[in-house]
C-alpha cells in the first residue's frame, strides 16, 4: 500500500461562512482539498468546528465554477478572454460616467470576501469615478448596528470579545439564535450555563437557543422597543439602576427616563404579562456583570437602529459596558461583514468610519490617495441603488452578492436589473443574479487567496491561500488591480494582498498598527490598534466612549408599529430565520453533499392551532401569499411560533425564495429593509405523501 502522508498539506485560515471566525486547517493532497481540520490553538473555537464549517471545503471544487470570463451576445453568454472582458467593462464604465456623472454607477460590495478586496474596490469606485454609490450586504443585516452603536456609544461595533461571555453573570438574548446561527458563539453560551451563568432568552420563536434558557419570553414580533422600554421602566422603579455610571460617564438620562414612564404596563403590545416583565428587570439590573447579544431580530426592521439604541440604553443605564462580561455584541452573519463595513465599504464612510462628509477628513484622504475631487455626500445604499437602476443608475457592478436571492422583494430586484444598460458581476458562480450580467467575471474563493477577514469581535483573522483558483479565475484583487490600470488610475500598484492592507494601514489611524506579522499569531488583535506597540482593544469604552464628547447617549425612543401588518387579507406575521446547515442564498452550502442532505428545500413553521384550522398537516407543502408576491415550502407544524406567526427559511431560491414575500420599506436611519416583519396569506397546495 502507498503510504500518501508525504502529500498531505495543512493550510491554516479562516471559515468563509459567519462572523465568529473559526480557525481551520484546510488540507490539501496534490493540488487539491480533500478536507478540513478544526485548528486547535485559536482561542476562537478551540478546535471545535460547526457542520458548515466541516464541509467549507466542498464548494471550493464544485465542478459548478466559474472558470473564464463571459461576455453577454445576443442574449447567451459566450467566453472571452480577460482582456476583452476587462476592457469592456473599463470603456462601459468610463462611457457611463462621462456621458452621466458620479450617480449613474453603483458599486456593490460582498461581505465574504477579505479585507482587502473590500477596499480595493471602493477606493475603485471612489478614485475612479469619483462615487459614493458603494455599499455592502450588512446594509441588510446589521446596518442598524453601525448606526445605532455609533450613536449610542461612538463606534459601531461589537463591545466586547466571544470569550468575555464567560465573565458574566446574566447573558440576556434577543432577537437572536446562535446555537443555529453561529454556533461556537452557541458553543460560549453553553458553556457559561454550566458554569452557571443565568440566560435570558427574548425571542418570539422557541429557538434551540431559547431551550437553553433559565428565563425564556415570548413577545409579539417587531415589539422590541416597548419590551425594552418595559424593562427599563421596572429597573427605574426598583432602583437597580446604576447612578453613578449615568451620572459620569452619560447624558440623556432624563429623556429617557421620561419616555419608559409610558411604558410600565406593554402587555397589549408585546404580549409580556407586567409581571414577568419586571422579573427580568429585576435579573439583568441585579447582575454584577450582564451582556446583552443580539442579532438580526432586532435589526432587520423599520425600526433597527432605534432597536439597537433602546439595547445601548438598557447597557448604560446598568452600568454594563466597558468591563469584562458586559457590553452590547451583535451577532455578524457573513464572514467579513464588519471588515466590509471598516474597509469603507459604505456609502458615506472611508475605512476605519472615517466620515466623507467632513471637509479635513477628505482633503486627507485626497491627499494619501493623490487624487482630488472626492465626494462628500452620502451615496446611494444597497436597495436604493436597485430602486435606481436605470435612473440614474445605468450601469452597475456586483462583486460577490447575490441581490436576486437576498435582497427583500425579489420580483422588484429582478425588474430593476433589467432596466441597466450594464451590468457586471464578479462571483465563483452562476448565480440567480449572474444570469443578468452584460459581463461575468470569475473570481476566487477563499481557499484561493491571501488576506484577512474581521470577524464580529474586531478580531482580525489570516486567510491563506491553500490551492489554485480553476481554469482562468483569478483572485479578486487581481481583477481589480488590472481594471484600476486600464482606467488610467494611480495608486493601485498592489502586487499581493499584504500590499493593501498596508494601504488600508496607511490611511486608517485605528488600524495602523496591525500588520499581517502580528496578526500571524492564533489569538491575532482587535481593533482600534494605532500603532505598532498597541497590544490591539478586546474590549471597548473602558475609560470612556468613543463618541466626540467621550459620553455615552441616552435616547428616549418610543414604539412604532412595523410598516406593514396582519389584517383580514393577510393575516399571518411572517419572520425569517436562518438554519445551522446553510448560509446566505446557499450557493457554498448547497454545494456540500452533508448539508444539503440535511435541509434540502424551504420550510415554514405554523403553529399548531393555525394548522389545525387550516386542516394542514406536517410535511404538507404550503403557499404563501403577499402583497408582492408568493412563495412554496413544506409545512412544519409546531409550537415554536405562536398563533398568528410563521417563521421560514430565508436561504432558497426559486419558489422557496422568502425574500419573494418581503417588505422593502426602510428604516429612515440606516436604510435597512423590513425582511423580518410581513403579512401574507397561507393555503395548502398538497397533501402529505
Amino acid at each position: 500500500m502507498t503510504d500518501t502522508s508525504e502529500k498531505l498539506r495543512y493550510v491554516h485560515t479562516t471559515c468563509p461562512y459567519c462572523g465568529v471566525g473559526c480557525g481551520l486547517n484546510l488540507v490539501v493532497s496534490d493540488g487539491k482539498l480533500v478536507g478540513v481540520e478544526p485548528y486547535k490553538r485559536t482561542p476562537i473555537n478551540e478546535g471545535k468546528l460547526c457542520p458548515k464549517g466541516m464541509t467549507c471545503w466542498e464548494f471550493v471544487q464544485s465542478p459548478d465554477r466559474l472558470t473564464k470570463p463571459l461576455i453577454k451576445k445576443n442574449g447567451e453568454f459566450v467566453e472571452a478572454t480577460w482582456d476583452e472582458a476587462l476592457d469592456l467593462v473599463a470603456s462601459k464604465f468610463k462611457e457611463t460616467y462621462e456621458n452621466y456623472g458620479p450617480k449613474s454607477l453603483g458599486f456593490q460590495v460582498s461581505c465574504r470576501t477579505p479585507n482587502e478586496e473590500c477596499y480595493i474596490m471602493q477606493k475603485l469606485a471612489r478614485v475612479a469615478f469619483k462615487t459614493n454609490n458603494i455599499d455592502n450586504c450588512a446594509r441588510i443585516c446589521h446596518g442598524p448596528s453601525v448606526a445605532g452603536l455609533s450613536l449610542s456609544f461612538g463606534s459601531g461595533a461589537a463591545t466586547n470579545p466571544f470569550e468575555d461571555i464567560l465573565n458574566a453573570d446574566v447573558i440576556f438574548m434577543i432577537g437572536s439564535n446562535p446555537i443555529e446561527a453561529h454556533p461556537l458563539v452557541g458553543r460560549r453560551i453553553v458553556q457559561a450555563k454550566k458554569a452557571g451563568k443565568t440566560i435570558i432568552v427574548c425571542d418570539p420563536r422557541y429557538t434551540p437557543t431559547a431551550r437553553l434558557a433559565d428565563h425564556y419570553v415570548r413577545y409579539n414580533p417587531s415589539t422590541n422597543i416597548a419590551l425594552i422600554n418595559s424593562i427599563m421602566y421596572w429597573i427605574i422603579q426598583q432602583n437597580l439602576h446604576d447612578k453613578e455610571f449615568i451620572e459620569k460617564r452619560t447624558t440623556g438620562f432624563e429623556e429617557l427616563k421620561k419616555t419608559v414612564e409610558n411604558y410600565a404596563d406593554v402587555e397589549s403590545i408585546t404580549g409580556v404579562p407586567t409581571e414577568r416583565i419586571k422579573e427580568i428587570a429585576q435579573i439583568y439590573g441585579s447582575a454584577n456583570n450582564a451582556v446583552i447579544i443580539y442579532c438580526l431580530g432586532i435589526t432587520e426592521l423599520t425600526t433597527g437602529t432605534d432597536n439597537v439604541r433602546s439595547l445601548g440604553n438598557l447597557a448604560m443605564l446598568t452600568g454594563n459596558v466597558g468591563r469584562p462580561g458586559t457590553g452590547v455584541n451583535p451577532l455578524r452573519g457573513q464572514n467579513n461583514v464588519q471588515g466590509a463595513c471598516d474597509m469603507g465599504a459604505y456609502p458615506n464612510v472611508y475605512s476605519g468610519y472615517q466620515k466623507c462628509e467632513d471637509d479635513t477628513i477628505r482633503k486627507r484622504m485626497e491627499e494619501l490617495w493623490g487624487v482630488t475631487g472626492l465626494p462628500g455626500e452620502y451615496g446611494a445604499t444597497l436597495v436604493e441603488q436597485i430602486n435606481q437602476c436605470g435612473d440614474p443608475i445605468r450601469a452597475m457592478y456586483i462583486f460577490a452578492l447575490n441581490p436576486v436571492v437576498s435582497y427583500p422583494d425579489s420580483n422588484h430586484v429582478m425588474r430593476s436589473l433589467e432596466k441597466l444598460d450594464f451590468l457586471v458581476v464578479q462571483d465563483i458562480f452562476m448565480t440567480e443574479t449572474a444570469k443578468y450580467a452584460d459581463v461575468i467575471l470569475p473570481g476566487a474563493s477563499f481557499a484561493e487567496k491571501d488576506g484577512t477577514f474581521t470577524s464580529g469581535e474586531r478580531r482580525l483573522n489570516r486567510v491563506r491561500k491553500a490551492v489554485e483558483p480553476p481554469g482562468e479565475a483569478r483572485p479578486d484583487w487581481e481583477i481589480f488591480v488590472d481594471l484600476a490600470h486600464r482606467l488610467g488610475l494611480k495608486g493601485f500598484d498592489f502586487n499581493s494582498p499584504e500590499d493593501i492592507w498596508n494601504d488600508v494601514r496607511r490611511v486608517t489611524p485605528s488600524m495602523a498598527g496591525i500588520s499581517y506579522e502580528r496578526i500571524e499569531k492564533p489569538e491575532s488583535l482587535h481593533w482600534p490598534c494605532p500603532t505598532v506597540e498597541h497590544p490591539g482593544t478586546p474590549i471597548l469604552h473602558r475609560e470612556k466612549f468613543s463618541s466626540p464628547d467621550g459620553l455615552g447617549h441616552f435616547f428616549g425612543i418610543d414604539y412604532r408599529p412595523p410598516a406593514e401588518v396582519a389584517d383580514e387579507e393577510y393575516p399571518f406575521t411572517l419572520m425569517t430565520g436562518r438554519l445551522l446547515f446553510h448560509y446566505h442564498t446557499r450557493t457554498q452550502t448547497g454545494r456540500a453533499k452533508i448539508l444539503n442532505h440535511e435541509v434540502p428545500e424551504a420550510y415554514v413553521q405554523i403553529n399548531t392551532e393555525d394548522a389545525v384550522r387550516l386542516n394542514i398537516k406536517n410535511g404538507e407543502k404550503i403557499r404563501l401569499r403577499g402583497r408582492r408576491g408568493e412563495a412554496e415550502a413544506i409545512a412544519r407544524v409546531t409550537d415554536e411560533v405562536g398563533p398568528g406567526v410563521l417563521m421560514m427559511t430565508m436561504h432558497f431560491s426559486g419558489k422557496g425564495s422568502v425574500n419573494q414575500l418581503t417588505n422593502t420599506a426602510l428604516d429612515p436611519m440606516s436604510k435597512m429593509p423590513e425582511l423580518k416583519h410581513s403579512a401574507v396569506a397561507v393555503e395548502k397546495i398538497t397533501e402529505v405523501q
